[in-house]
């Protein structure tokens, strides 16, 4: 997701910040307290008030003035909290709490546990891939098999959704062997084919043209359902 853009849904209040932040803030380095007086004074910020005293922050926490004086000046110098100055229009100067700094954490942190979450379902789905073809080829793979299958995932960045439907292929056409299955993936990549969907659409779509092409005594004859030979191609 573009990191402007969701910092921009934060700002606009379309992301509910409490359960954001709550979601995150020990994974960014937070603590219980710290949290809470960064809640604090988003509440303030709601209200219009930029820039809370820091007795009015203190006044609904049971922190001393001292101690929540104490965890601003961290939340500052550890980059989640930062105050700006400016002037108004009528050259009043004021300053303001900025939770930006916070919010791009968030953002970070979760961006990261997304990508974990993607690779760690990449590994769970090649694991898988693995069994698949053993299971289909009635046999464990070879060492070379392997390294095919291999090569497959991570040279020709194959999705392991897009090689289950090779197999499938192979397996319906009554030719399991990894040299027409390579076939098949190499043809489905020269045509841009990246998706399932798109894989099974153009098989789909030569099946019914190899069906028009045969004459009715050859389709009365024959219950077989063409199938198309990646190695003839």
């Amino acid at each position: 997701m573009n990191k402007n853009m969701f910092l921009s849904w934060i700002e606009e209040g379309v992301i509910a910040i409490p359960s954001f932040l709550f979601s995150y803030y020990k994974k960014i380095g937070l603590s219980d307290i710290e949290c809470m007086v960064i809640l604090q004074i988003y509440h303030f910020i709601e209200k219009g008030k930029d820039f809370p005293t820091i007795d009015e922050l203190a006044e609904y926490m049971t922190l001393t003035t001292e101690e929540c004086s104490q965890t601003i000046l961290s939340l500052i110098q550890r980059g989640y909290l930062e105050i700006l100055n400016g002037k108004t229009e009528e050259g009043i100067y004021y300053e303001k709490y900025s939770l930006k700094p916070l919010w791009l954490r968030l953002i970070d942190e979760h961006a990261l546990l997304e990508q974990e979450s993607r690779e760690f379902q990449m590994q769970l789905e090649e694991g898988s891939l693995f069994t698949l073809f053993e299971q289909e080829f009635a046999r464990p793979l070879s060492p070379i098999e392997c390294e095919t299958l291999s090569m497959w995932i991570d040279n020709d960045h194959h999705s392991p959704s897009v090689i289950k439907a090779a197999l499938k292929e192979a397996v319906l056409s009554g030719k399991l062997n990894f040299r027409y299955i390579d076939r098949i993936l190499f043809e489905w990549k020269r045509s841009g084919i990246k998706t399932v969907q798109q894989a099974e659409e153009q098989s789909r779509n030569f099946r019914l043209k190899q069906q028009k092409k045969q004459t009715p005594e050859k389709k009365k004859d024959t219950e077989s359902v063409p199938f198309y030979n990646w190695l003839e191609n």
